[in-house]
C-alpha cells in the first residue's frame, strides 16, 4: 500500500513537471560556437594522420585506373581470391569488373569488399557510411577486409559538418542507419587487452581518388 502511494506521488510530480515549460538558462549559447578550433592543417593530411593512427591503410590514387592497379597488387600480396563489390557500384567503376577476383555475389565467403562512403571526417580519421548506399548495412562489416574509395570533396573538418552534409543530402529524412567507422573493429572489454577485428573488419583500406 505504501509503495503504491509513493509511486502515485512520483507520477503526479512528473505530470505536473511535464505541463510546465522549462526556459533554457543560456539560449544564446546553445550551438552558437564551434567546439573545436579550425586548424591550419589541410584536411587530407589531417585525415591521413588520424586514419593511419587508427590502423587504417590509406592510398592516394589519381583515378580509377590507378586504384585498379592498387587492388591487383593488394590481392596478390594478401592472396585475395574473392572481392565483393555491389552491382550498382561496380557498374560505375570502369574496368574493375575485368579483375578475375571481383564478383557481385553474396559475401558469405568473400575475402574483402569494396564500397563507397558518404563522407570522411578529417579530425577523427572516420569513414561515414549509411544504409542508403548500395552496400547496405551488412556488407561493410561482414567481410574481414573493408576497402573504401572516396574523393577529396567528401572530406569534412569534423562530425558536426558531416551530420550537416547528411541532412542536406537527405532532406526527406536521414537514412535508417548511419555508421561512423574509425579504423578496424576493436575492443578492449576482456582484461583491457586490445583485440582487432572482433565485431567487424580487421583491416580497413581507403583509396582517396583525385577529382
Amino acid at each position: 500500500m505504501e509503495q503504491a502511494i509513493a509511486r502515485e506521488n512520483i507520477l503526479v510530480k512528473i505530470r505536473v513537471a511535464l505541463q510546465r515549460k522549462t526556459v533554457l538558462p543560456f539560449p544564446d549559447q546553445l550551438g552558437s560556437q564551434e567546439v573545436f578550433k579550425v586548424g591550419n592543417e589541410e584536411l587530407p593530411l589531417q585525415f591521413e594522420k588520424e586514419f593511419t593512427r587508427l590502423l587504417g591503410k590509406l592510398y592516394y590514387c589519381r583515378d580509377i585506373d590507378e586504384m585498379r592497379l592498387q587492388l591487383m597488387l593488394l590481392a596478390t600480396r594478401y592472396g585475395w581470391k574473392d572481392l565483393t563489390i555491389p552491382p550498382d557500384l561496380l557498374s560505375s567503376l570502369t574496368g574493375l569488373d575485368k579483375l578475375p577476383f571481383v564478383n557481385t555475389g553474396p559475401a558469405l565467403q568473400a575475402d574483402a569488399t569494396l564500397t563507397d562512403c558518404e563522407c570522411l571526417v578529417a579530425r577523427t580519421g572516420t569513414i561515414v557510411l549509411s544504409s542508403a548506399q548500395s552496400a547496405g548495412r551488412a556488407l561493410p562489416v561482414f567481410t574481414p577486409v573493408h576497402m573504401v574509395f572516396a574523393f577529396p570533396r567528401q572530406l569534412m573538418p569534423d562530425i558536426r559538418q558531416a551530420i550537416t552534409f547528411l541532412k542536406n543530402k537527405y532532406p526527406e529524412g536521414m537514412p535508417s542507419s548511419v555508421v561512423f567507422a574509425s579504423g578496424p573493429s576493436r575492443t578492449a572489454d576482456i582484461e583491457k587487452t586490445l583485440v582487432v577485428g572482433v565485431h567487424g573488419p580487421r583491416e580497413v583500406f581507403l583509396f582517396l581518388l583525385q577529382e
